[in-house]
């Protein structure tokens, strides 16, 4: 539907002026919540104010209803929430707006009253409400239901609680929530695990954000937030990232319907980067393996693609972790079983194998599993500070002599600099060893041929691009083997000589063997002596880590294959385009 809309502009104004009627009879209902005066910890200063700014913006954009209270105790909050379901009934947009303390306690997130005592961890089911309460409050509503919680302040109550079991876990900022009713979104003011800040002025920056753009006439409420997003982030010097969990659907929901005007319709953005940045946050903001394939399939190659790629691994490392430990568990359970049983020795000899097999795999697939997200942050991180950068450069503007407003656009990097900052970042990843000259010959355009097989990307080869230098730069660490000169192998980033032990000499392979009775062995040593006497040669190419050929490889201006068993390569110098500096070498 909305590629349909895009390029048919005639039809999307059209069907505007049909829609213009019924989409302002929908009957929107919000209930704003905000606690400063707590009664058993520190008072707050921004969320009675930040209530009263939430609630001045929604009854200016023509809600219906707008329910604005503040510093209720418990039993007033449920109360308020009972009431606030009457009105959800016959609604089709409800929205709760909370600004106050919230905490996480075993995964469930809890709001506190302004009269809650939380002396130890089971205090909260008594005390708090649980957003779960919440979300039943505006489950009636036809159209959207929206939780806006500016609840993720570092809370004092975490501090002093008293664990009645050392398990239960507290956490820093609200858990990951996913909505079990459709057409629900849930916002936070920070991500999941993170905490929020309250801002130098009377409101924090999360609800100034919000009163700048959820209630724009016309804007989708998904994007409307990215752009709550894009505001705190420039703010708070990208410390607090806001987020969003639930899904819509593929038309768009305003919280505002848009005002028709007959106006011939804008053109579709000129910049396709954006339109990928937008489809990869919404991507990100559904956070499922489907929503990433779905990205993938529709932009398989560039810089958001190898991100996305990163995410994907991510779910399966979770994945892959969450089963080794159900896995674990059953045969620690059948272990036991069989124990109390008094089953065969051999039988419980198998069990207690088996579960330790089981133990072993959960602890590899739990250290995937970090490596996988601590890879996913890293890059995402990158991407954030990327856009930040972006943002606020594009944000400058320029005036015309005649008076003419007009964007000012970044000065473009010249192709010789680019082709050098490519050729540089693909050394850095171990597949190119020539000089960074700005020259993208044969050699360069192996070398990100390289990269592709090994990174799993699919980046044109015939010339040096900002997608290729975006794609290089995301890999942390080499990306292509190491691959070194006949006598040498090998050790992190450098080739270094191998040393048999007495007794032993190099053969051919690459491989120490044992000296054979009454062989000369002068050629051999004669043969030793060159090579101690030749530099280290080391050239960071693809190819097989190990085994024909002592692990050397062959690249001709076609393609690259081993070093055929018994062979190996030597210098002969030269090399430039479809020039092949490298002679294999046979018995």
């Amino acid at each position: 539907m909305r590629n349909l809309f895009r390029f048919c502009p005639l039809l999307l104004a059209f069907a505007l002026l049909l829609g213009a009627g019924p989409a302002f009879a929908a009957k929107r209902v919000a209930l704003v919540l905000a606690n400063s005066a707590y009664q058993n910890a520190p008072q707050l200063t921004n969320p009675v104010n930040d209530g009263s700014v939430m609630a001045k913006t929604l009854k200016d954009a023509g809600f219906d209803v707008v329910d604005s209270r503040h510093d209720l105790s418990a039993l007033d909050t449920r109360r308020a929430l009972r009431d606030f379901a009457d009105a959800a009934r016959s609604a089709d947009i409800a929205v709760v707006y909370y600004a106050g303390h919230g905490i996480e306690v075993d995964g469930s997130n809890y709001l506190i009253p302004v009269d809650a005592k939380l002396e130890r961890d089971t205090d909260v089911y008594d005390e708090a409400l649980s957003l779960d309460r919440v979300l039943v409050a505006i489950d009636p509503a036809k159209q959207l239901r929206l939780v806006i919680l500016d609840a993720c302040r570092d809370n004092p109550f975490a501090k002093s609680m008293k664990r009645t079991i050392a398990s239960r876990g507290i956490g820093r900022g609200l858990a990951q929530v996913e909505p079990a009713s459709p057409n629900t979104l849930i916002a936070y003011s920070a991500k999941a695990g993170f905490t929020a800040q309250d801002g130098d002025g009377a409101n924090s920056p999360f609800t100034v954000a919000l009163s700048n753009h959820l209630t724009t006439p016309g804007l989708d409420v998904r994007r409307a937030f990215g752009f709550v997003r894009d505001d705190v982030l420039k703010t708070t010097n990208n410390k607090q990232e806001p987020f969003v969990y639930g899904s819509l659907g593929g038309d768009d929901v305003p919280l505002v319907p848009a005002k028709v005007a007959a106006v011939a319709p804008t053109a579709p953005p000129a910049n396709p980067q954006a339109e990928v940045r937008r489809d990869y946050e919404l991507a990100l903001q559904v956070g499922n393996k489907a929503a990433w394939d779905a990205f993938l399939a529709q932009h398989p190659d560039g810089f958001y693609s190898s991100l996305a790629r990163l995410q994907v691994d991510k779910i399966a490392a979770e994945q892959a972790h969450a089963a080794a430990m159900e896995k674990a568990k059953q045969a620690e359970a059948e272990r036991d079983r069989l124990a109390a049983a008094g089953a065969q020795k051999d039988a419980q000899a198998k069990a207690e194998a088996n579960a330790k097999a089981a133990e072993q795999a959960q602890l590899a697939a739990q250290q995937a599993k970090e490596q996988a997200q601590k890879q996913a942050a890293a890059a995402e991180q990158q991407r954030v500070n990327l856009a930040a950068t972006t943002t606020q450069d594009n944000s400058a503007a320029r005036t015309a002599p005649g008076g003419t407003t007009v964007a000012a656009l970044t000065p473009a990097t010249s192709q010789l600099d680019l082709t050098k900052s490519v050729q540089s970042e693909l050394g850095r990843v171990g597949c190119y060893s020539g000089s960074a000259d700005g020259n993208w010959n044969a050699a360069s355009q192996r070398s990100l041929t390289l990269f592709n097989r090994y990174a799993g990307t699919k980046l044109d080869v015939k010339v040096a691009s900002t997608d290729a230098l975006d794609s290089i730069k995301t890999k942390q660490s080499r990306v292509c083997p190491m691959v070194c000169e006949q006598g040498y192998k090998a050790d992190g980033d450098k080739c270094t000589k191998i040393v048999c032990r007495d007794g032993y000499v190099l053969n051919d392979d690459n491989e120490c063997e044992k000296k054979r009775a009454g062989k000369p062995t002068t050629a051999k040593r004669d043969d030793g002596q060159q090579q101690q006497e030749r530099p280290a040669r080391q050239r960071a190419q693809a190819g097989a880590a190990a085994g024909a050929g002592g692990g050397q490889i062959y690249c001709d201006t076609l393609h690259c294959r081993p070093v055929a068993r018994g062979c190996r390569l030597e210098f002969r110098g030269g090399g430039g385009p479809y020039a092949i500096p490298n002679a294999e070498v046979c018995r």
